[in-house]
């Protein structure tokens, strides 16, 4: 079926951009792909082979779990990349001055700039909002059973959470299978004083939020008094499921968008104060988007002047740029995940930082 571009708002330059922008795009990403496949498959042919890894297994497990995680890893780089390419390519053969020698005003050609770009923002969007976590436990998955097998365990040790405010739960082991925990203890605050504490040899989850606890020890305190209760067996309510035992920082690129902002909004209901790798997590899925948006502004201001020295130039001062913004993403995350500065501030900083970049870059563009 042809498609009548006339009739959604496009004209032939803005086709024209629009193809050149995400044809180098994706071919740009199958090739960067491409080639860590091949690298990936060198380095750990050995683990296959030595632990039996099926064939299909490996393509369709591994392999299809493998390529949205890096597609959505480089895509801000490559969207950068990409702009630069083909835009210094389009000035060097003077195009950029026609088109604005023909009346076109820059700020006109900017929108088949940014349609491009929002087509792979909305691509890295559902990527690493939905996309993403489910591979990354897949491929968690794959690791433990064919690359590095017996390291993963399903039961899960020194359990340790606030599972509401003043109220906290410790498990030195729980085994998953069984449903059972081992040296289980609750204890119970009022104004940072301790109030009751219970004890137990065992506790076995039944439904819900439901437990039984076996051989168990209360102790209750009242000023310099103390109340003791021994027994068999409790059954008692805890706000917390056996599955959160296994939730731990690690655990939060395997969440969707919607789980991780559930269980942000969990814990601090519960008063828990240590979600800043759930949070940094939660809007890194937004910035890293975003990002797409900026890298073009900066991509299409910074190519669009024919310079001495062709596109190498600019391809050079664009490497720059990403290494600068990978560098400045890393220690935000750093600063985050450690509370050296609030996490919305920590992940959206380079962002903030490179649209200043984008805004004079843009200011600076020939018009």
């Amino acid at each position: 079926m042809k498609i009548n571009y006339q009739k959604i708002g496009l004209k032939k330059l803005d086709v024209y951009i629009i193809k050149k922008f995400l044809g180098t795009f994706f071919f740009s990403i199958i090739l960067i792909l491409s080639i860590a496949v091949v690298f990936d498959i060198t380095e750990k042919i050995d683990d296959f082979y030595e632990n039996n890894a099926p064939l299909n297994v490996i393509a369709f497990d591994y392999y299809l779990s493998f390529l949205p995680y890096y597609a959505y890893l480089f895509t801000p780089l490559f969207t950068f990349i990409s702009v630069i390419f083909f835009t210094s390519k389009m000035a060097n053969n003077t195009e950029i001055v026609a088109m604005l020698a023909s009346g076109i005003s820059f700020n006109r050609l900017m929108k088949p700039y940014f349609i491009s770009a929002m087509v792979i923002t909305s691509f890295a969007f559902v990527l690493g909002a939905f996309v993403i976590p489910k591979s990354t436990e897949t491929l968690l998955d794959f690791e433990a059973t064919y690359i590095k097998p017996g390291q993963r365990s399903d039961n899960a040790h020194n359990v340790q959470m606030e599972i509401e405010k003043d109220v906290i739960l410790y498990i030195d082991r729980y085994e998953i299978s069984e449903k059972t925990g081992y040296r289980f203890s609750l204890e119970k605050f009022e104004d940072k004083t301790l109030v009751s504490r219970l004890t137990a040899e065992t506790i076995k989850w039944d439904t819900l939020h439901n437990y039984t606890v076996n051989n168990y020890l209360l102790r209750t305190f009242d000023g310099m008094r103390e109340k003791l209760e021994r027994g068999t067996s409790l059954d008692t309510v805890l706000n917390v499921q056996p599955k959160e035992f296994y939730i731990t920082a690690n655990e939060a690129p395997q969440m969707s968008l919607f789980e991780l902002r559930s269980h942000i909004k969990k814990q601090k209901q519960r008063g828990v104060g240590n979600i800043q790798a759930f949070e940094d997590e939660y809007y890194r899925r937004f910035s890293t988007s975003i990002s797409v948006l900026i890298m073009t502004l900066i991509g299409v201001s910074l190519s669009s002047r024919k310079v001495r020295g062709g596109m190498g130039i600019n391809l050079g001062i664009g490497l720059a740029l990403s290494g600068l913004y990978v560098v400045f993403t890393t220690l935000s995350t750093t600063f985050a995940v450690n509370g050296v500065m609030p996490t919305l501030l920590a992940v959206w900083l380079p962002n903030i930082t490179f649209f200043t970049v984008a805004a004079f870059l843009y200011m600076k563009a020939p018009k």
